[in-house]
């Protein structure tokens, strides 16, 4: 039996989110806000928090600094059960940080500081440790510098040596971020970009064609989140499906598509179908929408089937 239902490796970030942010007060001047709150965020750890959150067994690949931003995600971590000791520790970089006004209508414009996740480096020798789980879900690519050397490929080609069920999530698309992934996606069974993410990369704007581009470079599913749209899976060979969004009051989008990431892998580790988790993915990424922060509204997973039950669909 493996140590790990699944473990979360890359880009790991505290975010400082204040709500609701109109505008910058000019000057030395002082605005009142409703909510300030500080919590690990990032294409991995806000995946992991969130499963974690739902009742699975996981651990953090991550590097963060020797400071305080590093004792807040390590004691955030520790009070949802997620293991640690696969975390590293930058000697020269702080950890990586963001902070996001949040604007009264959910929207999250960022003030990042790449930091210590641009250290992560998941050696050969550190393989058998890592990769002692079921799932493997790397996130952050194009913000991983030491990663992105092409140390992710040989991470995921070894997971999928081993049977290990592989996940991908990206952050920030960029000029180079096609010839990122490459050679990654070969050994990738879930590509779950979101869907302006996937059509930038791909040029394309039809959902069957993107999916249809990315298996072409070697993917094995696709899954695009869509916001309030829902999300399509693309499960090769098969027709792609709309699966919808939950209807919610939306106080904040920080970390949706990672809350998304992680609930996917959750239900898959449960034992449910690819349609039925990406259904529970979109409740946990709905919830996250109706407070502050990437775990925001989450609870566990009865309360997660509880929501889905009362809880109407958009669309």
């Amino acid at each position: 039996m493996s140590k790990f239902d699944a473990v979360f490796v890359g880009l790991t970030i505290l975010d400082i989110a204040g709500r609701p942010v109109q505008a910058i007060p000019q000057g030395g001047n002082v605005a009142f806000i409703e909510q300030i709150r500080l919590n690990p965020a990032g294409t991995a750890a806000g995946a992991n928090i969130n499963a974690a959150k739902l009742g699975i067994r996981t651990a953090a690949v991550a590097c963060l600094g020797d400071d305080e931003k590093g004792d807040l995600i390590q004691n955030s971590y520790r009070r949802l059960g997620i293991d640690l000791s696969l975390l590293q520790f930058s000697p020269q970089r702080e950890t990586s940080a963001t902070i996001l006004p949040i604007r009264p209508n959910g929207e999250r414009p960022a003030l990042h500081y790449r930091g210590a996740s641009d250290d992560l480096f998941v050696s050969e020798a550190q393989f058998d440790a890592v990769l002692d789980c079921r799932y493997l879900h790397h996130g952050g690519s194009g913000l991983l510098a030491a990663m992105d050397g092409g140390q992710s490929a040989v991470l995921l080609a070894a997971a999928k040596a081993r049977g290990i069920v592989t996940s991908f999530d990206l952050i920030a698309p960029g000029p180079d971020t096609l010839a990122l992934l490459r050679p990654l996606l070969p050994h990738v069974d879930w590509f779950m970009p979101s869907l302006e993410e996937a059509a930038a990369i791909s040029g394309l704007s039809d959902p069957e064609a993107i999916a249809a581009f990315f298996f072409d470079l070697g993917a094995g599913n696709c899954i695009f989140k869509d916001g309030e749209r829902g999300s399509w899976l693309f499960q090769s060979g098969q027709p792609g499906q709309r699966i919808p969004a939950w209807q919610v009051v939306v106080q904040d989008t920080t970390g949706c598509g990672d809350g998304y990431c992680g609930g996917f892998i959750a239900a898959l580790v449960r034992g449910l179908e690819p349609a039925a988790a990406c259904r529970v993915a979109s409740a946990v990424a709905a919830l996250v929408a109706t407070g502050l922060g990437s775990d925001a509204g989450v609870v566990d997973w009865d309360h997660t089937e509880a929501f889905m039950a009362e809880t109407p669909l958009l669309g």
